[in-house]
């Protein structure tokens, strides 16, 4: 819980207990019970009113991404991943990057829509999570814990370990100099994406958040050297043709950039992606 120090003039109500205010020219996001209720632009919300969290996302991308997950998905279940998140923080004793807030989300809130239709992603590098993630896989099993107990769904081990990877990409985004060689090479990639599909991707749509995160894993699994089957290579190369040989360029500078090998595997999930992303680029 905490306590506004000066007021706030909101921007938007959400729903009855998520609001989007400024505070000292500053735009922040609030959680409290009721504190949306009847609101409406340029209200004022007084110091001293108990909050439950107050967001600070500090990059603009994030903060329209998590306004677009503010929009789509469930409120009761928005604060349950918030609550989650702020255990995991608290049993780190660490703060995470901003990005878990949309990545992690939009994650779960998906995998809960897959699971409850039976619909299970088989993650074929669980044992390597296991053993290189511990911690984070640990945490990833009291999220799991909870999603099952609040939301009746049965969480399967694969799923507890993409959670794993979740938590770990946003305990080492925070680390300065791995972040900016991330991220300079995530936007050599996606400017080559676009040169290709010579369409401008929305930065601003969770399509692309989607596709980014996916590329913050491939680094890392590439960089661990950690294998990732796809079965499905053969359909991907023959009807993702545009989107396959696009994914084989991008693994020509992720090769270049990280010297290391880049299975055809690998490119298949990206093609994957890629075609996801071009498709609703089209659409728009």
């Amino acid at each position: 819980m905490s306590i506004l120090i000066d007021s706030a003039v909101v921007l938007k109500s959400y729903n009855n207990n998520i609001v989007s205010v400024t505070i000292n020219e500053e735009e922040r996001i609030l959680f409290a019970k009721g504190i949306g209720f009847g609101k409406k632009f340029g209200d004022k919300i007084e110091k001293g009113t108990e909050v439950e969290k107050i967001f600070i996302l500090e990059d603009e991308d994030n903060l329209r991404n998590f306004k677009q997950v503010i929009e789509n998905v469930d409120e009761n279940f928005l604060i349950l991943c918030e609550t989650m998140i702020s255990y995991i923080e608290n049993e780190l004793k660490e703060d995470l990057d901003e990005r878990i807030h949309v990545a992690l989300v939009d994650h779960l809130n998906f995998a809960v829509q897959r699971l409850s239709n039976n619909e299970e992603i088989e993650n074929p590098f669980l044992m390597e999570i296991k053993a290189l993630y511990e911690k984070e896989y640990t945490l990833a099993e009291k999220v799991a814990e909870t999603l099952q107990y609040e939301k009746g769904v049965n969480i399967p081990v694969g799923e507890i370990g993409f959670i794993a990877l979740h938590i770990h990409s946003a305990r080492n985004c925070g680390k300065l100099s791995n972040t900016l060689k991330s991220t300079h090479l995530i936007n050599s990639i996606v400017e080559y994406v676009e040169k290709q599909i010579e369409v401008q991707i929305d930065k601003t749509s969770l399509d692309y958040a989607r596709f980014v995160t996916h590329l913050r894993f491939a680094i890392k699994r590439i960089l661990s050297d950690i294998s990732i089957k796809n079965d499905f290579i053969k359909e991907i190369k023959s009807k993702y043709k545009l989107s396959y040989k696009i994914a084989s360029g991008v693994s020509k500078i992720l090769i270049e950039q990280l010297q290391k090998n880049v299975t055809v595997d690998e490119i298949a999930y990206l093609a994957m992606h890629i075609e996801r992303l071009r498709i609703a680029t089209i659409d728009k």
